[in-house]
């Protein structure tokens, strides 16, 4: 069997106010287009399809698209999808069964009755049976009543998840792989080491971490969550990543699809299949004559060094907005500190109007620190949670 793992397409998210929609289309065109050269069996998507709880219009047709355009290209394909922490659970339930008899799995809501288990699909060919267990992101006040733990007894995400999977009754003489969106990280392993993008959701403290000791009870784990791709402890336990850099930190990431060949006797061989961005994300530093001769349509963060120049900064605007359709923002840096890059001042490119809620905050703070940035993240981020009725 062969399947693709993609996770936290963040379908609506813009980057420093800029929408990134015909780009989002682009890279889901390609996973399509992947899809049907590599004959996939089966696709899974773990988590944060959209970027917002309610997100707009054009972010569910884009989906929408994306999920009529595989069944389309690719014959007989099987569809398994789970909520993240910024999609609406109840949102992404809707239709769940009647969606399945397409074989389109939309699991949006986690175990929530002591008689509920997490969904489990099961895949037969000629090779083994695999089972798919599907498990949306959870906050452990989410699972208590599951548990049997009481309304005002404590429970933190790793025993929480632990305990969820435990409950499961997991044929090891069969291939089970799990889909889950957490914030897994190996053992032994302090959290605040592992690499995390400044587009991702952090928790103070990483409250929300979970030990990977749990995801030995499966052959493969397709995870979701962190933007960044790489391996929990073990290569068949893994982030795939982002399709696309959603921040400048994700600059110089490569995005792929993990293609994933498995069979009775476990994993194959994992492929990662290149995607390749409409646009890439650039950062470019020098005088404005330096900047401006590498004009592109990339997103672009400009760092001028603001030494002696014939231009006044007006003029060093336009000719940077000339030069770069997609530009995010300029940042005027100290001459005397070309090497440390000392930041004198911000200036964003993007109105008001079309700004999200980080670049407004910034239009209206004016100068901040990437520990500023970071913070107003947080912030923003923990309100976000909160709205959709986190803890």
């Amino acid at each position: 069997m062969k399947f693709f793992h993609i996770s936290d397409l963040h379908l609506g998210i813009k980057l420093r106010g800029r929408s990134l929609m015909e780009d989002q289309k682009y890279i889901l065109d390609q996973i399509v287009k992947k899809a049907a050269e590599e004959k996939a069996d089966a696709i899974v998507i773990a988590g944060d399809v959209y970027d917002r709880s309610v997100p707009p219009a054009e972010a569910v047709e884009l989906f929408d698209g994306f999920v009529t355009d595989l069944m389309s290209e690719v014959e007989n394909i099987l569809i398994m999808v789970i909520s993240g922490n910024h999609d609406s659970q109840e949102r992404l339930n809707i239709f769940r069964n009647i969606l399945q008899k397409d074989n389109i799995y939309m699991i949006g809501m986690p175990p929530a009755n002591p008689d509920h288990h997490i969904e489990k699909v099961t895949v037969r060919d000629e090779e083994g049976t695999y089972n798919f267990y599907l498990l949306p992101y959870i906050m452990p006040h989410m699972v208590k009543n599951v548990l049997g733990i009481g309304k005002d007894e404590t429970i933190s995400y790793n025993d929480a998840v632990h305990a969820l999977i435990r409950r499961e009754n997991i044929n090891n003489s069969e291939v089970n792989i799990l889909v889950s969106h957490q914030f897994y990280n190996t053992v032994g392993e302090k959290a605040e080491t592992v690499e995390r993008t400044d587009s991702e959701y952090i928790t103070v403290g990483n409250i929300d971490e979970v030990k990977s000791d749990i995801l030995e009870l499966f052959d493969y784990a397709a995870l979701g969550h962190i933007h960044t791709p790489g391996a929990v402890g073990n290569p068949n336990y893994r982030y795939c990543g982002s399709p696309l850099g959603y921040s400048m930190s994700e600059r110089e990431q490569k995005k792929s699809i993990v293609c994933v060949d498995i069979n009775e006797n476990g994993v194959k061989n994992i492929n990662l299949i290149p995607l390749i961005p409409l646009r890439n994300i650039r950062r470019i530093q020098g005088k404005p004559e330096d900047i401006t001769v590498q004009a592109c349509n990339d997103y672009v963060e400009a760092e001028v060094i603001d030494g002696e120049s014939n231009y006044d900064k007006q003029e060093i605007k336009n000719m940077l907005r000339d030069a770069f359709p997609y530009l995010l923002n300029i940042k005027w840096i100290k001459p005397d500190n070309e090497v440390t890059a000392a930041y004198n001042k911000t200036e964003n490119v993007i109105s008001g109007s079309e700004a999200d809620p980080l670049t407004m905050c910034k239009m209206f703070l004016g100068e901040v620190n990437e520990d500023e940035e970071k913070m107003l993240t947080e912030v923003i981020n923990e309100l976000n949670a909160n709205e959709k009725g986190g803890n």
